[in-house]
């Protein structure tokens, strides 16, 4: 484990479940993955992954390994998924932000 973190990842998740009010989830966040493609940029180690969202929105993520005798296709796709969908996070969390407000103004407006 990470020295600077004290939870495992299952840990911070039913953590985070535990919240009772509206946020970003996994399940809402795949929800809205369309697509995913995957490149190895020819004559390298670097993998890149493709992210298209339902809104046609795509996000990139990429990976790399620095001795080409340690690349692996899968682990490469794997760690550049991820890196995609970390980027994702704060996407959907302005995303839902946007719309709490959008909802909070709405219903000012219709009480008065």
């Amino acid at each position: 484990m990470n020295k600077f973190i004290n939870m495992t990842d299952e840990e911070l998740k039913e953590a985070v479940a535990r919240q009772p009010y509206e946020k970003v989830t996994d399940e809402s966040i795949a929800a809205r993955i369309k697509h995913v493609t995957y490149f190895v940029i020819p004559d390298t180690t670097m993998t890149v992954c493709v992210i298209e969202m339902v809104n046609g929105f795509s996000v990139r993520g990429e990976s790399a390994c620095v001795d080409p005798g340690n690349f692996n296709v899968q682990i490469g796709r794997e760690w550049a998924y991820r890196n995609a969908y970390a980027k994702i996070w704060p996407l959907e969390g302005y995303l839902l932000s946007e719309r709490r407000l959008k909802e909070s103004i709405d219903s000012t407006e219709q009480t008065h």
